[in-house]
C-alpha cells in the first residue's frame, strides 16, 4: 500500500476556510503517495487519528509566524499571522517527531518544524540578495550550497542547486537535534534536517512548483522514508 501522507494547509479565521495549492498534492502522488488534507485543529482526538491514518507529514508554506513562540516581539515588517494554524503545525511537527514520523517542510513548513524543536526566525530577511523571485514559481531563481556528509546532500548527489524562492522570514538558530545544511550564498539558511532521525528535514525554497531532478528527488526520499514509519 502506497503511504499516506498528512498535508497541513492555510486556515483563513477570518473567511472560515481550509486551502491548499494542488502543487503539493500532485507531488506527492507523482513520488508513489496518497495525499490526504489535514485541517488545523486543537482537538487532541483528532491530533491522534491524524497520526494513526498518516505515515508522514508534509508542512506547506504560508503566512508567518508568531514570533511569540521563541521570546522575540513583533518586529515592523512581520506579517500575517494565523494563530489556529501555527499553534496546530508546531504541535504536529513536534509530536511527528517524538514519533519517528517522516517529516517534510517545505518554505514555512521548514520553519514550523524548526520553532516546534525550540529554534528561531528571522523575522524579515535584510540582506543584498533578494528572496522574492519576480519570475515563474518554475524558474530556478539562485544558488544554494549543500553542507558534505548530511541527508540533503545524499540525496541531491550535488553540492549545488538552483532554486525558486518566496520568502521573507528563515530559520535563525536552529532547534534542538537540528541541522543546517544549506545556505545560500549571502548567508540565508535554506535547509535544515536532524541527523538522529529517519527523514525530519526542511527546505526554504519550493520543490513542489520545479519540474527537476532535484525536486523528485526530494520527493522520492520522503516517500520512501515514509513507506517504512509505523502506523500509531
Amino acid at each position: 500500500m502506497r503511504p499516506i501522507i498528512g498535508i497541513t494547509g492555510n486556515y483563513s479565521a477570518e473567511n472560515r476556510t481550509f486551502s491548499l495549492k494542488d502543487y503539493y498534492v500532485n507531488s506527492i502522488a507523482d513520488a508513489g503517495g496518497i495525499a490526504v488534507i489535514l485541517p488545523s485543529t486543537a482537538d487532541d482526538t483528532a491530533m491522534k487519528d491524524y497520526f494513526a491514518v498518516c505515515q508522514g507529514f508534509l508542512f506547506t508554506g504560508g503566512g508567518d509566524f508568531d514570533p511569540v513562540y521563541w521570546g522575540e516581539l513583533p518586529e515592523p515588517r512581520l506579517g500575517e499571522i494565523e494563530p489556529v494554524r501555527d499553534e496546530f503545525e508546531l504541535k504536529l511537527a513536534n509530536q511527528a517527531f517524538q514519533n519517528h514520523k517522516a517529516v517534510l517542510g517545505i518554505c514555512r513548513g521548514c520553519q514550523a518544524i524548526n520553532v516546534a524543536l525550540g529554534g528561531s526566525l528571522v523575522q524579515d530577511i535584510n540582506s543584498a540578495m533578494s528572496h522574492r523571485q519576480k519570475a515563474p514559481k518554475s524558474y530556478p531563481f539562485h544558488d544554494i550550497f549543500i553542507e558534505p556528509s548530511c541527508q540533503l546532500r545524499r540525496i541531491m548527489n550535488n553540492e549545488h542547486i538552483r532554486v525558486n524562492s518566496f520568502h521573507h522570514q528563515a530559520v535563525k538558530k536552529p532547534g534542538r537535534s537540528v541541522v543546517i545544511t544549506a545556505m545560500a550564498a549571502e548567508g540565508t539558511v535554506e535547509a535544515i534536517e536532524s541527523p538522529g532521525h529517519p527523514f525530519y528535514l526542511g527546505v526554504q525554497w519550493h520543490p513542489e512548483c520545479l519540474q527537476d531532478q532535484y525536486s523528485a528527488r526530494l520527493f522520492a526520499a520522503f516517500i520512501a522514508a515514509a513507506q517504512i514509519c509505523p502506523h500509531l
